[in-house]
Formats: structure tokens, C-alpha cells, sequence
């Protein structure tokens, strides 16, 4: 697997015991968020759910919020200064609070349905 080049970053995003996703960090989304959570992999947390549609893990990573946003798609990838976590979209969303977009899934997003509350999630270059 390719490193991905300067603006993005390839990883893996695995669901513990369950499945490997590749996705990608993408720097020109939020250069600056992007680049303290570059640095800050590998990241782990347990998975929680905000509504049905949006999976999160808290994480260490302290950034405010960038480039903020409300709609997202399926697959994408964001960060949230609220309990400094990254979430992960099941489906399209319009969010009730601004996030700031930092990526997307690659491949299996689908296995995001199988997530459990509690699963842990991890980040790491791949």
C-alpha cells in the first residue's frame, strides 16, 4: 500500500477482531487538525454512537475546530473538539453541530453497520 502523497495520507482503520477499512487522511480538508492527528498515530478508543448514523472514538488529539462543516457523506471522516474525537459516517448526514472534515473510508465502509458500542477502533498508518 502507497504512503498516499503530500496532501493525503493512507491508513487503516480497524475495527478490533472484526475488519480492517483503508481510508485516507486528507491534509487540504484541514491542514492543520489533519497534521496533530498525523502525529499523534497511533490513536485508539472505544466506539460510541451519536444517533444511528455516526460512530466516534475519543482520542487525545487537541484541536479546535477547522474548515467546519454539517453535511457529510457516507464514508467520510471527521473531527470533533467535543471529547477531541474522530467520527465516522454510516451514512449521509446533516449534523446539528459543525465538525471539521478530515478524511475518508476507502474500502468495506459498509462494515461500519457491524460496529458495537464499545468495539475499539484504531487508526494507524498501514
Amino acid at each position: 500500500m502507497s504512503a498516499g502523497t503530500v496532501s493525503t495520507t493512507r491508513m487503516i482503520l480497524e475495527i478490533k477482531g472484526k475488519s480492517k477499512l483503508e481510508c485516507e487522511l486528507k491534509r487540504h480538508l484541514s491542514p492543520k487538525t489533519v497534521g496533530i492527528i498525523m502525529r499523534s498515530i497511533p490513536l485508539d478508543g472505544n466506539a460510541h454512537f451519536m444517533g444511528q448514523n455516526i460512530i466516534y472514538f475519543e482520542t487525545k488529539v487537541n484541536s479546535g475546530v477547522e474548515r467546519q462543516k454539517k453535511e457529510f457523506k457516507k464514508g467520510d471522516i471527521a473531527f470533533t473538539p467535543a471529547g477531541s474525537s474522530i467520527c465516522l459516517f454510516v451514512s449521509d448526514v446533516v449534523t446539528s453541530k459543525s465538525l471539521t472534515p478530515i478524511g475518508k473510508i476507502l474500502s468495506n465502509v459498509d462494515a461500519l453497520k457491524d460496529v458495537k458500542s464499545g468495539d475499539v477502533i484504531s487508526l494507524y498508518l498501514g
